[in-house]
């Protein structure tokens, strides 16, 4: 469109309006062509989908097709236990979903304010969704700009476009045509949805509306932004295709080998259906999802709202943060730092006001100041509201002060001279005060060749650490009436620099992620200097050599950023195009990445990366729809709690997942003892089902609610390629397996003496209640037999209690025995039972402690 290199005239004559703006009939005509001012959100899924959408984990398909299977076989029992499970799972991942989106709603509270539009030649105030091409928008400090175009009238115009720029310094806008195309952020005739107005007033004509806006065409780069599965879900789905391999060829072994000793085909079949049954680990993807589930609430009661499931365990596997610096790292507020007076640069926190030339430069900055602000809302530009607050911080309030000196007359600011001039009655001295830029004013005082050499040496000192300067200076007049000849000979006060300052918790969340083994990476569009002091004073840089400005990105290929982006901690002045490429950089170096952001500008990249972090307060809903997760607080420490969170959920499902392997495991040895020994068959598939959906799950979901661990953050992110199933975590699984299978073997054998249906009971009860013992056994790599670690999970020892309750119930009560298919057992037999269940606890925490000697030695 390029409206930036059109007159106004060009602009009245394409869009069909005036000065005066559009007559109601045209602005219904044009509102039917160009649509509602508002951006398109992607087409929310039903619930139903979202329900279906659960069934496509590989893990589920493998149960559906055990319940098919079971089904035909009439084993109407065990499919309608499977189908149950899956569902439930289902359910809960689909509640989960749901609640996340309506958490993500209740942040929108920002809703499209009103826009003071020229309709009929008069001024209405109308909401901003019902604005529409060629309408002329009033404009004035405080409003939020509400779709992109053309200036027409412009009286000292400042608009903060950080949310669609990424940078905190205002921009002064000017009425005047370009003659070559420049970029977005330098055209200064233009205005842009997103962005709101700081200082002065102006009209626009309206170009652009909803989608077709600047925000529009960002909206439109997040499309091509592709989502990648969170590690655990790789690992999970590669865990279901191993394991269905393996069920499938264990099986086929077991089936031929029981058609090899006689048995009939449909036995045969039956049994090795319940080596299936007794393998498959149902209930790991409820507990997975219910592990998860839990983990979103804790994070959210922390001010991080999951969207999407899987970030909770993506985040502990981050292993590099690329945040936006404006409203992320730093409060997005402008702060006075320092200030130069009588050849010396002060700190702000050691200011002595009650000195003359000190208060004198104080009194001054909240004179020639237009900013006000009270009741904590702040109006005007932010360099101005920084010095008003600045005063306010040593109780120099500004009502007061303006009070006791009013303004008598004044010279406002504008871009050309970058100057600001009030007169003021000063203890009975007319006083013309003059700030602006340092360069421009120095020309103006009257100064010695040393005293200049001193403010420039200042200025370049202060300028170094990003600071932004202004300088005062005074003047005594004989009348209130002043002229631009007259901001000349002017006496030097001092200069005031303020910044953009850190968060205060940004220091200490940046020193715990370099700890955790985690790069913090800086991308803003602001400028170099600036986002390098920052980024030096919370730890990101420790050489200036590591900033880079986004120019440099462009003439390297996709393999050459590569290899750039390790040497780099900060990108400055960066577009939305190469934040997306440094965040695929890093992911084609085999990392993880989060990208934390608030502005419009952060939503391409934060869809890109495995975990988008939005800002909820400050964050627009554009970036807020393409994050996986968004902070509550916009505080960049939250993130790292949640990748405390992150770690630890994973820890505790990789527990969760040992312990349903090992009692799985123990399942299957039985059953293949059983079979190679030509014994009965040990478990019915009644038993399994109970072993695998009741008495396993509890321990399981217990174990993924084990108390959090800081300890986590001292180990360095797993890498992407590792899988949950490593050499080491499979050995403790087939070990503690076949400790827990020799147990219910030997009692199976022991009952056998007496008859099938008592050795059968007895290796269920055995097998039952080892698991059930076991969950204390898999708290830890390390024994936690009498010691605190033990005790500190209420949830194991209610999940132990309910599922012993009900293994009692089961054996001793005489209507559920029938359906269980259990036998009368003995006081010896009971006795056997609980005692082999105990031993193998025994030896598994004395195995642990053999290896924890070994690992020290």
């Amino acid at each position: 469109m390029n409206d930036y290199l059109k007159s106004k005239e060009q602009i009245f004559s394409e869009t069909g309006t005036s000065a005066d703006g559009l007559t109601s009939e045209q602005a219904r005509a044009n509102a039917e062509k160009y649509g509602k001012n508002e951006l398109a959100g992607e087409k929310k899924k039903s619930v139903f989908v979202i329900f279906l959408e659960q069934f496509k984990d590989f893990l589920v398909i493998i149960l559906i097709a055990a319940a098919i299977v079971s089904a035909i076989l009439g084993d109407i029992e065990s499919t309608i236990v499977i189908l149950a499970v899956i569902t439930m799972n289902a359910i809960l991942g689909t509640v989960q979903t749901v609640n996340a989106a309506k958490s993500l709603d209740s942040l929108k509270k920002l809703s499209a304010p009103n826009a003071k539009v020229m309709r009929d030649g008069n001024a209405v105030v109308i909401p901003s969704a019902d604005v529409t091409v060629g309408d002329v928008v009033l404009l004035e400090a405080g409003d939020y700009i509400c779709a992109d175009g053309r200036i027409i009238e412009n009286a000292s115009l400042k608009v903060n476009e950080s949310a669609l720029t990424g940078e905190s310094l205002n921009v002064e806008k000017e009425d005047k045509v370009f003659e070559k195309e420049v970029p977005l952020a330098d055209r200064l005739n233009m205005v842009y949805s997103g962005s709101f107005v700081t200082y002065g007033r102006a009209k626009f004509v309206v170009t652009d509306t909803g989608m077709n806006t600047e925000v529009g065409k960002i909206a439109g780069l997040i499309k091509s932004a592709k989502e990648r599965k969170t590690p655990l879900q790789v690992n999970l789905d590669n865990f279901g295709k191993k394991l269905s391999i393996g069920i499938l060829v264990v099986c086929a072994v077991v089936f031929g080998l029981s058609v090899f000793r006689g048995e009939e085909i449909m036995n045969a079949f039956l049994f090795a259906v319940a080596l299936a049954v007794a393998a498959i680990p149902e209930a790991l993807s409820s507990i997975v999802t219910i592990v998860l589930s839990f983990g979103t609430q804790k994070m959210s009661k922390e001010n991080a709202i999951i969207r999407k499931l899987q970030a909770v365990e993506g985040l502990g596997s981050v292993s590099v943060i690329c945040s936006d610096k404006t409203g992320t790292l730093t409060q997005n507020k402008m702060t006075v730092k320092k200030f130069f007076v009588d050849g010396e640069i002060i700190d702000a926190a050691d200011g002595h006001f009650d000195t003359d030339h000190q208060k004198r430069l104080l009194l001054s900055s909240i004179l020639c100041n237009d900013a006000v602000c009270k009741d904590g809302e702040e109006i005007g530009d932010p360099t101005e509201t920084a010095l008003v607050n600045f005063g306010s911080r040593y109780n120099f309030n500004f009502e007061r002060v303006r009070e006791k000196y009013p303004r008598l007359s004044e010279i406002p600011f504008d871009s050309d001279r970058k100057l600001m001039t009030t007169v003021h009655n000063v203890n009975g001295v007319l006083t013309m005060l003059t700030k602006g830029a340092t360069d421009v004013l120095l020309d103006r005082m009257i100064l010695s060749d040393e005293e200049k050499a001193a403010i420039k040496s200042a200025t370049e000192q202060l300028s170094e650490q990003g600071l932004r300067l202004l300088a005062f200076a005074y003047k005594e007049i004989k009348s209130t009436e002043v002229s631009l000849d007259d901001e000349n000979g002017l006496t030097f006060m001092g200069l005031i620099a303020m910044m953009d300052p850190p968060r205060e918790e940004s220091k200490a969340a940046v020193a715990e992620c370099i700890s955790a083994g985690i790069k913090p990476v800086m991308i803003t569009g602001d400028h170099k200097v600036t986002a390098a002091a920052i980024a030096k004073e919370i730890g990101i840089l420790k050489d200036f050599s590591e900033a880079a400005e986004g120019a440099e990105i462009d003439d390297l290929t996709d393999e050459q950023l590569k290899e750039y982006v390790p040497t780099k901690s900060v990108y400055a002045r960066v577009s939305p195009e190469h934040k997306i490429r440094i965040v695929r950089a890093w992911q084609e170096r085999g990392n993880i990445v989060a990208m934390t952001g608030d502005g419009v500008n952060d939503a391409p990249a934060l869809k890109q990366a495995d975990i988008g972090v939005a800002m909820g307060i400050t964050g627009t809903e554009v970036s807020k729809d393409a994050a996986s997760m968004v902070l509550a607080d916009d505080n960049f420490a939250t993130i790292v709690k949640a990748v405390n969170n992150g770690r630890n959920i994973y820890a505790n499902i990789k527990r969760s997942i040992q312990f349903l392997l090992s009692g799985n495991t123990a399942g299957i040895l039985v059953v293949l003892f059983a079979s190679l020994a030509a014994l009965p068959v040990p478990f019915a598939a009644v038993h399994l089902l109970f072993i695998n959906l009741l008495t396993d799950s509890l321990p399981a979901i217990a174990l993924g609610l084990e108390p959090h661990s800081k300890d986590v953050m001292k180990q360095k992110p797993r890498p992407i390629n590792e899988s949950i199933l490593t050499k080491s975590f499979m050995l403790s699984i087939v070990t503690e397996g076949i400790i827990i299978a020799a147990a219910a073997a030997a009692c199976f054998l022991f009952g056998l003496k007496t008859s099938d249906a008592v050795g059968m009971t007895m290796a269920f009860a055995s097998i039952c209640l080892s698991r059930l013992i076991h969950g204390f056994n898999c708290k830890s790599e390390d024994p936690v037999l009498f010691t605190k670690k033990f005790f500190n999970n209420k949830f194991n020892f209610a999940a132990f209690g309910i599922g012993l309750a009900l293994l009692c119930a089961v054996l001793f009560i005489p209507g559920l025995s029938g359906l269980f298919k259990v036998a009368e057992l003995t006081g010896v037999q009971i006795g056997m039972i609980a005692g082999t269940s105990v031993g193998t606890m025994l030896v598994i925490q004395l195995l642990k402690l053999v290896k924890k000697i070994l690992r020290k030695g």
